[in-house]
């Protein structure tokens, strides 16, 4: 629990809120969306959105996605660069669970992995000998190996094929928009040809933000990043870490005091915990 996000701010009398936002198993069920409709993954763009700030205080935010052109992570380009989105739509999938035999076996096929648990293994730390250079997000500083099968009992959860489809939009082309449908459906539903983007300086500089991000991240790249940086108003707190990458602001035995400690400093210096 001493390394964990949820229970650290719980023990600061904060209420935790686990947002169900990428079609997880939890998730079906509900009333009224299927996995057809899941949203998107893209938490910074919400505070894009005034209906969103009015209820937030304060955010922070580890690793965000925003541009996705520089990515580095070898697993995404190389889906990208076979075009995996297409013949998920072809098959009609909705639904995105790559522990099933039947987006295994498309993974094999196209010559990305070679067994279920060698693949996600693979994803949460290092290349096995038969996956050189495979990576999902950049190799982890301090990852607990031993937490592997753990970790594999809950992750990855299911999750929409749009939210695949959403970011390799964005790779391809570059933006930071909302889900593309076609031109047709785009006029329908936005009034335009093209989705529009996501206009960060929309996030009010009367919004406090902490922002964690690290070197070694090769999914929420440091230039995308930084860029991002540049388009917001306000001047977020910042905690760069030079050897984390993208999962180890999660998963590293060390987060609780390279992050964690950090960012409650943050919500403590706003009045928003309890102080120890």
């Amino acid at each position: 629990m001493n390394h964990s996000l949820g229970f650290m701010l719980a023990d600061h009398d904060v209420d935790v809120w686990v947002g169900n936002v990428c079609g997880t198993r939890w998730s079906h069920g509900h009333i009224s969306l299927s996995e057809k409709d899941k949203g998107t993954i893209l938490s910074l763009a919400a505070f894009t959105q005034p209906e969103m700030v009015k209820m937030v205080e304060a955010a922070a935010l580890l690793c965000p996605i925003s541009y996705l052109d520089h990515i580095t992570a070898q697993f995404p380009l190389r889906l990208v660069k076979i075009r995996v989105d297409k013949v998920i739509r072809a098959l009609g999938i909705h639904e995105l669970n790559f522990k099933s035999n039947l987006l295994t076996g498309l993974m094999v096929k196209q010559s990305v992995v070679i067994k279920s648990h060698l693949f996600f293994t693979t994803f949460l730390h290092e290349p096995h000998p038969l996956t050189t250079q495979f990576y999902f997000a950049g190799k982890n500083y301090c990852f607990n190996n031993s937490r592997v099968d753990i970790y594999l009992e809950y992750e990855p959860q299911p999750s929409s094929s749009k939210n695949l489809n959403h970011l390799f939009q964005m790779i391809l082309k570059g933006t930071f928009a909302k889900y593309d449908f076609g031109k047709l459906r785009n006029m329908m539903k936005y009034g335009q040809l093209k989705p529009p983007v996501f206009d960060l300086s929309h996030i009010p500089d009367s919004l406090p933000l902490w922002l964690g991000y690290g070197g070694l991240d090769a999914l929420a790249d440091v230039n995308n990043v930084e860029r991002t940086l540049k388009e917001l108003q306000s001047k977020p707190e910042l905690l760069y870490l030079e050897n984390y990458a993208h999962l180890d602001f999660l998963l590293s035995v060390r987060a609780n005091e390279d992050v964690y400690d950090h960012m409650i400093r943050f919500f403590k210096s706003l009045g928003k915990v309890r102080s120890s």
